[in-house]
């Protein structure tokens, strides 16, 4: 039962997900097509990158993993007055804390902004920093939102947050891009879109947490034990994830010194990698959260080690096929998504293509990471994964100085993205061996010889595939794009259903196969 309706609620999640990354997926084909792989493309990655920073850190990082386990506890022990009570003082703190990084972060933007020898490219990346900063306090408060309606076990309105930015991204690029000739003015009226789409997003929450019984009157947040509580249990955790959202800056930064068009390149190769990341793992680790905490309150060890299990087992019968897919259509899934006789050409093609190709091992281990941090955290324990995640900072940093230092100038973005999948397979090592340490064991064997079978029901299904594919490229549909859209739109229908095929007696699929069809009745 737990199981399907983890499920069910990891469906529902992954579907409005689906329709976000699709919509995140057409922002970022008209963001290629308007800026390309150019310096303005690079501007925009970098200064959208600081926002979301805090995003991770305030919003869904620390605070989210540190207050949602208390609480549910609150609410368990105490009801659910006491716990929105708690939530009150905490996003009173959260507010102050959020305008006053703003303000000064927008005075050390206009200091810098003075600097005589800034470049053309500084300049317009400072601007729309300074335009988007504010950004940061509305979607910080909305990632609060979030998790206090995800605690509540309600995950709709949650999911539909992301399709507002989208759709306002969108908009803007469809509606007055055409009428816009200056690519500078251009990027500008992107950043302002931001910083509406924010205003939306956190908005969007507002009558639902009302109505579960939330209150937006400040409360003072001094001398209440449960924020003490949850300001201790951040404490390491904001450190690990401030030093990892730091490494993430200075990842762009060190990608510019490769050159213009690193960044953007990075960029566009990491989105293919989010779509399947954001469907499945993001979704599950969203639900599993409160039901670990739950399972935490009760005593009850046995119970999260086997939705862990189960968890883990489900990501890799997915994300085996779609990082093999991944790797070995990256050329022509670049081609197809973002090559429409715009900025974005063949070159950018070959860029993007290249750093997907070292990314996409990186998706069986993010997506374990974003299952395993969840019961760590479930169990109060912030301390354990900021530890781990301060040594992978530094793997990441010595791997990227190394591969800017020894790689060829239009192979070093490639094994900057090769160096984020193995230092994060190297946390992902440590947390495994951690977990196991403090709940009933994962069985490693068993997860090994899983992931075996994956990979080769996977192997024979790209190797198919591929005959398809080139079966299909010889074809020509009405015009050159529809070929292409459709050649690999086909190839990757009949991929799947060539996976489900051989993975018939697979449990994970079975179970799958039982939840969506429970759902659609």
């Amino acid at each position: 039962m737990q199981a399907n309706r983890l499920l069910k609620s990891a469906g529902t999640l992954g579907g409005l997900t689906f329709v976000s990354r699709v919509l995140g997926l057409v922002r970022d084909m008209l963001i290629a097509f308007f800026l390309g792989t150019n310096g303005l493309g690079s501007a925009f990655v970098v200064a959208f990158t600081i926002p979301n920073l805090f995003r991770r850190l305030f919003g869904e990082g620390a605070l989210f993993a540190s207050f949602i386990p208390i609480f549910i506890e609150v609410r368990e022990n105490k009801g659910s007055a006491s716990a929105w009570k708690l939530a009150q003082r905490v996003g009173t703190l959260l507010s102050f804390i959020l305008i006053l990084i703003t303000i000064i972060s927008l005075i050390v933007v206009t200091i810098l902004m003075q600097f005589q020898n800034l470049t053309p490219l500084g300049e317009i990346t400072l601007s729309i920093t300074r335009i988007m900063l504010p950004y940061l306090i509305f979607i910080c408060l909305s990632a609060f939102a979030m998790g206090l309606l995800n605690a509540c076990n309600h995950f709709i309105i949650p999911a539909l947050s992301p399709i507002l930015l989208n759709l306002c991204l969108i908009a803007t690029m469809t509606l007055i891009f055409p009428k816009i000739i200056c690519q500078p003015k251009q990027i500008y009226f992107l950043a302002w879109s931001v910083v509406f789409a924010g205003i939306l997003q956190l908005s969007i929450h507002i009558p639902m947490l009302l109505k579960k019984g939330a209150n937006f009157k400040p409360l003072s947040f001094h001398n209440d034990p449960n924020v003490r509580r949850i300001l201790i249990l951040m404490g390491p955790a904001t450190l690990g994830i401030a030093v990892t959202q730091f490494n993430v800056l200075i990842d762009r930064l060190i990608a510019i010194w490769i050159g213009d068009w690193a960044p953007a390149a990075l960029f566009f190769s990491e989105r293919m990698i989010y779509l399947p990341l954001g469907l499945i793992a993001t979704a599950l680790g969203t639900v599993l959260l409160p039901t670990f905490s739950e399972q935490v309150a009760k005593e009850n060890k046995q119970a999260l080690s086997e939705t862990l299990i189960k968890s883990i087992n489900h990501m890799l019968y997915i994300m085996v096929p779609a990082t093999i897919g991944l790797l070995w259509f990256s050329v022509p899934i670049i081609k197809t998504l973002f090559e429409w006789n715009g900025e974005f050409n063949s070159e950018s093609t070959k860029l993007c293509a290249r750093a997907l190709m070292f990314y996409a091992p990186g998706l069986i281990i993010f997506s374990a990471n974003k299952l395993i941090v969840p019961a760590i955290y479930a169990l109060k324990d912030t301390r354990t994964p900021v530890l781990i995640s301060i040594r992978v900072v530094i793997i990441n940093f010595i791997l990227n100085l190394l591969s800017l230092w020894f790689l060829p100038e239009y192979w070093k973005h490639a094994g900057m993205a090769f160096s984020t999948v193995l230092s994060e397979g190297f946390g992902m090592i440590m947390l495994f061996r951690h977990i196991n340490k403090i709940i009933p064991p994962i069985n490693s064997i068993a997860l090994l010889k899983n992931t075996l079978h994956h990979l080769i029901k996977a192997f024979i299904m790209v190797i198919i595939g591929s005959l398809i594919f080139n079966l299909l490229s010889n074809v020509s549909f009405f015009s050159e794009k529809f070929s292409q859209i459709s050649s690999l739109g086909i190839t990757i229908i009949l991929s799947i259903i060539i996976y489900a095929f051989l993975s018939k007696s697979n449990p994970e699929q079975i179970e799958i196969f039982k939840a969506i069809s429970k759902k659609s009745r």
